[in-house]
């Protein structure tokens, strides 16, 4: 079901020019702002033309705008991850790999970041860097590395000590030749499914920076900024809230259900 849904977002994003009917940026004329969703064939009125989501309060489509926050929204999820992962990866296999003070000095740097709540830590480096897209897309990749690192970390602690590793160790094998070649291939399985899972909390974590107005910049089609936009219209216009709100939610519910198909799928001990 996570695959389905995340595979009808991903085409709804790769195809947005298409599915769109309108601009998502550019005000449309002699139209109503904030007018309630309409449909033709289930009647609209006579002075409203067709928009599925309604429009916002600068007169633009908002089907138009979800659509292409879609696109935005997975690319912030999807980037963001695979930084950290990078960054993450090379940290945590290097302090399990070798140990000692290196060991040492990586995880108690790593300890002090995850002292801090993720997002209250992201709203700080932003509020040092500046706001915008590309500054908040940096500081959820940064303070999601310190997760991949210790995940990493404890896999390779546990590969490192199997038998084809030490046999390879005896044939002459580098420490580093090792480590890429014989212990990281087996110890990133884990990796898999924190990564599903990372990706909706870096959705979640860019919708808040944006709806506090750090993250995205208007006219941006981005869910997060849409909220922040229209929270005050929640009780006269509520689909402009309803919308952008549950595409983000059913996007992290999908994220989360392929997490955990993934870790059933991928862990022994859910094999029969």
């Amino acid at each position: 079901m996570g695959m389905f849904v995340l595979g009808i977002l991903t085409l709804a994003a790769i195809l947005a020019p298409l599915i769109a009917p309108y601009d998502p940026i550019k005000p449309l004329r002699d139209i109503k702002r904030r007018s309630p969703p309409c449909i033709h064939i289930l009647g609209c009125p006579e002075d409203q033309s067709q928009h599925i989501f309604g429009t916002d309060g600068n007169q633009r489509d908002l089907f138009s705008r979800v659509v292409y926050g879609a696109r935005l929204s997975l690319t912030i999820g999807i980037t963001t991850v695979t930084f950290a992962i990078i960054i993450g990866v090379v940290l945590g296999a290097l302090a399990g790999y070798s140990g000692g003070w290196l060991d040492n000095s990586i995880m108690r740097v790593m300890d002090v970041l995850l002292a801090f709540p993720s997002l209250i830590l992201a709203i700080a480096i932003v509020a040092v860097l500046g706001p915008g897209l590309a500054n908040a897309l940096l500081a959820i990749a940064f303070v999601s590395i310190p997760v991949y690192a210790r995940l990493v970390r404890a896999s390779v602690l546990q590969v490192k000590e199997q038998d084809f590793v030490s046999a390879s160790r005896a044939l002459g094998a580098s420490p580093m030749g090792n480590l890429i070649g014989h212990v990281l291939p087996n110890a990133l399985t884990p990796l898999i499914v924190a990564a599903t899972l990372g990706i909706a909390s870096a959705i979640l974590d860019a919708a808040a920076l944006s709806f506090l107005g750090l993250g995205a910049a208007p006219p941006t089609p981005e869910w997060g900024l849409m909220l922040g936009e229209e929270r005050n219209s929640l009780f006269n216009a509520p689909h402009l809230v309803f919308f952008p709100g549950i595409f983000i939610m059913i996007t992290v519910l999908a994220f989360n259900l392929l997490g955990d198909g993934l870790r059933d799928a991928l862990d022994p001990r859910f094999t029969n």
